[in-house]
């Protein structure tokens, strides 16, 4: 199947003059026009095929000439075979999440040194907001402090050139939720590239079409989601298509940007049905993208699915090590997840992280709209790579700290320097943002210190409170490059209220984490009224209602209840 593909991938006409209709509204006679005609799927032969594990056929193209292979029907049902009686694929819950312990606190004479991988996927955001929109609240490991931060925009200062992509921003403040702690707000700014300097693009959507994708939140709003990404699309770039269920198939040979209907009418041609081979289709989506590979693009399979892989190779520890061995062509892996009940944030989160890409969550239209349009360029074209973050603490002035959020993120030490090391992606106008709690020397700690053991003596200057350093490799590029910078007194404000705007909303977003994870940190007495309190004083310009959505979620934490309640 694989070289028939790829065969078909190279032929002339996939890259033939544009049709007199570049775009349009995919009807069934502009389709029927392009090659391309509705499936007449049975939908109860979909659930049955769903649940039974039986192969539909919904990648068992009809043999068609190249560029595109078209779904068939489903055939009837075998003797003896009646329709799944229970209830449909996702009503029973079986979502999985990545196990996580909040970081620990610190000591910093022991510890001084803290390293991370960036991360600005905010899948963790909307799934945490599809819950709550339920009226439940969600399941603590859901909930990835860091994606809930880096959901909003903070206007930070930004970057000059494209040689040094990241602009630095520090700002120090009280912590609201331990009298005795400050909290310092680190912030980057990625460059963004104007439209004359972004690359073309060659991307394969590899869309799961399994029975599990049949409701309304799931292939129907994917279908949407890519009709927007469509909508970005120029002459000089490229897309194919990647259907499975069962097995791996093309629905669309690489065709330009231009000739939008078509890529209309494929994506209208999909529908749900079968088991899930998503190793498959990742092979298969892979081949294709290397086949149509230019080092002057961006090189990119999108995924999108609720992360049910349940035939061929659905392991994600083997998922993981395949995915880091593709990125090495310099095709990377985006993953849009879909759906509730069976959603795998898991295997979203594995394929996202290992591939050099993010990793969202599709829970409406309008998010829809936000990441394939507003976030376009963010998403897409990379403005650097193994992008990783180290803050060295001085002993003389903090006594303690903790990193709130990037459990799945934390590097040793000396993975700092080293460059084999793989680490985020950031994308063009995408910014990044962690905060630290610290104990000043002097306050109550939150343990006794070592009773044969003495304080070293700090090295730095006393107006010091840490150092950062950003280390980060330009896309292409296989040596790192460093910025750094100190965290001195300059950067501190005496009181919240004093602090920046920024600072103050990053701040009420991870309170907001904090407490739906449960975390002990959060003195008695501060809690949801609080977190509204500070989060109204920052809410600032609010272009796209996003940050008065965000307090409506928190009154609905108010009142929400757990799973199963």
């Amino acid at each position: 199947m694989t070289a028939a593909l790829l065969a078909a991938s190279a032929a002339p006409s996939a890259y033939a003059a544009p049709a007199t209709a570049l775009d349009g509204e995919p009807t069934a006679a502009a389709c029927e026009t392009l090659g391309f005609r509705p499936s007449t799927y049975n939908e109860e032969a979909r659930f049955v095929r769903g649940r039974a594990g039986l192969a539909a056929p919904s990648a068992g193209f009809l043999a068609k000439p190249a560029p595109q292979m078209l779904i068939a029907p489903a055939p009837p049902l075998p003797p003896g075979v009646t329709p799944y009686p229970g209830p449909r694929p996702g009503a029973v819950e079986t979502e999985k999440y990545p196990s996580a312990v909040a970081n620990p606190i610190r000591r910093t004479v022991e510890e001084p040194v803290s390293t991370f991988s960036i991360d600005v996927d905010t899948a963790a955001y909307s799934n945490t907001r599809r819950f709550l929109k339920d009226g439940k609240l969600p399941p603590a490991d859901a909930v990835r402090v860091e994606e809930l931060i880096n959901y909003f925009d903070y206007a930070y200062p930004k970057p000059m050139n494209r040689d040094q992509p990241f602009s630095t921003f520090v700002a120090t403040a009280p912590s609201p939720w331990s009298k005795d702690r400050r909290l310092i707000h680190i912030g980057l700014q990625g460059y963004e590239l104007p439209r004359a300097e972004q690359p073309p693009l060659n991307l394969v959507f590899l869309i799961d079409t399994s029975g599990s994708m049949h409701d309304d939140d799931r292939l129907p709003l994917a279908k949407k989601a890519l009709n927007t990404l469509i909508g970005q699309l120029g002459a000089k770039d490229t897309v194919a298509m990647v259907a499975y269920a069962g097995s791996a198939g093309a629905v669309l040979a690489p065709t330009d940007g231009r000739q939008k209907l078509k890529m209309r009418c494929a994506l209208e041609s999909l529908q749900a049905g079968g088991s899930t081979a998503g190793g498959q289709g990742l092979a298969l989506a892979y081949d294709l993208a290397k086949q149509n590979f230019d080092p002057k693009a961006v090189n990119r399979v999108i995924l999108l699915t609720d992360g049910d892989f349940n035939v061929g190779v659905a392991d994600p520890s083997k998922l993981k090590d395949y995915v880091a061995d593709q990125r090495k062509t310099g095709v990377y892996l985006s993953v849009y997840g879909f759906g509730r009940g069976n959603y795998n944030d898991l295997m979203m989160q594995t394929l996202a992280q290992n591939g050099n890409g993010t990793a969202a969550y599709v829970d409406t239209y309008d998010e829809a709209r936000k990441l394939f349009r507003d976030d376009f360029s963010g998403s897409l074209f990379p403005i650097a790579d193994d992008v990783k973050i180290q803050v060295e603490f001085n002993p003389a002035q903090v006594s303690e700290y903790r990193l709130i959020g990037y459990e799945t993120r934390m590097l040793n030490r000396e993975d700092f320097n080293n460059d084999q090391v793989d680490a985020g992606e950031v994308g063009s106008g995408a910014s990044v943002t962690a905060i630290y709690e610290i104990t000043p020397v002097g306050a109550p700690g939150s343990s006794d210190p070592l009773r044969y053991q003495s304080a070293r003596p700090a090295a730095a200057p006393s107006a010091e409170l840490a150092f950062l350093k950003v280390r980060y490799k330009l896309p292409g590029e296989a040596t790192s490059r460093l910025i750094d910078r100190p965290i001195t007194r300059a950067d501190a404000s005496p009181t919240l209220a004093a602090a920046p705007e920024a600072t103050r909303w990053a701040v009420a977003v991870a309170a907001f984490g904090q407490k739906l994870r449960g975390d002990p940190r959060l003195e008695t007495g501060f809690g949801w009224p609080q977190i509204l309190d500070l989060a109204q004083s920052a809410r600032g310009r609010d272009e796209f209602g996003l940050r008065a959505e965000f307090t409506q979620l928190v009154r609905a934490a108010q009142d929400g209840k757990r799973i199963n309640e």
